[in-house]
């Protein structure tokens, strides 16, 4: 009779719990923080950044720097900005999790589910950046060639 040596688990659970917590840090942000600090009107938006480019103007014909005013952060931008960083951390936490468990040769499925779910969290991250310079790109380009410079 040949006794079976059941393996361990530990570094692999972790890790895909650590991943999972990634994954919940890189994608819940984009659902809450607009419910809990929701952004100003387009008008408002408008409206700031036309006196912000007269009062620039003025100083650039005055010949004087233009001092830009210090805008505070707001709860959003520092909940997005923790989340992110903690979703990143969190996912390379996960990575190295998941390459222990497979160098102590711990069950492989639970070492996959947390290298999966630490990539995919950092994906997310990227993927969201990603977009977002996508869209500017557009924008710019659309600007351009309505005035003719492309």
């Amino acid at each position: 009779m040949t006794a079976s040596v059941a393996q361990s688990r530990r570094l692999g659970m972790i890790g895909s719990l650590v991943g999972l917590l990634a994954l919940i840090a890189a994608v819940l942000p984009h659902w809450i923080v607009p419910v809990l600090d929701p952004p100003p009107p387009i008008d408002q938006v408008v409206v700031d950044t036309g006196h912000r480019i007269k009062d620039r103007l003025l100083a650039r014909k005055q010949g004087i720097e233009y001092q830009a005013p210090q805008r505070e952060t707001s709860i959003g931008d520092r909940l997005r900005g923790g989340s992110s960083l903690a979703a990143i951390s969190f996912g390379l936490l996960a990575i190295a999790l998941s390459v222990f468990a497979l160098i102590f040769r711990e069950e492989k499925l639970l070492a996959a589910v947390s290298g999966a779910l630490g990539v995919g969290a950092i994906a997310v991250e990227i993927s969201i950046v990603l977009i977002g310079a996508l869209i500017v790109i557009a924008i710019i380009y659309a600007v351009m060639d309505h005035i003719d410079l492309f």
